[in-house]
């Protein structure tokens, strides 16, 4: 008998995995304003329908990219999304560009796609990607609460 496929999951895997699928509600996936903070070099803010504001970094988006070559990378190495790369000890620190895009564009309705100035341009960021990743601090709060600790 093979045992391939099978995962023992842990209370707190299955209860993020079950918030990570709960369908949100259209007016919360749906921006009322978008605005890249391209030419400031500081980020992507929303305005949601519903009244929630989500602001991220470029250096958070780019290390978040939704694409499956980044978030295998990211399951390779145990990083969350927009969590950075580990940085190999050095003696001098070399100088590294800042992290931004050369360019934004809308991707139907639905997502952006940053064209990175590192060459990367993989990722489509969809609305609902972006409002599930808000690291606005009630929603990083609301992440920590549904992880938790067994009761």
């Amino acid at each position: 008998m093979s045992h391939e496929g099978i995962r023992i999951a842990t209370r707190e895997e299955t209860a993020k995995e079950a918030e990570a699928e709960r369908p949100l509600p259209r007016i919360a996936i749906t921006p009322e304003k978008v605005r890249v903070l391209l030419t400031e070099g500081k980020g992507l803010e929303i305005d949601w329908v519903d009244g929630h504001r989500s602001a991220w970094s470029f250096v958070w988006l780019r290390n978040g990219c939704p694409c499956a070559t980044c978030i295998e990378e990211r399951k390779t190495e145990g990083r969350k999304a927009g969590q950075p790369k580990a940085k190999p000890a050095e003696l001098l620190p070399m100088y590294s560009p800042p992290v931004k895009p050369a360019s934004a564009q809308a991707v139907g309705r639905y997502a952006l796609q940053f064209n990175w100035l590192d060459g990367h341009s993989a990722g489509i960021y969809s609305w609902e990607y972006l409002r599930r990743s808000c690291q606005c601090r009630e929603c990083t709060f609301a992440a920590a609460e549904t992880i938790g600790t067994p009761n």
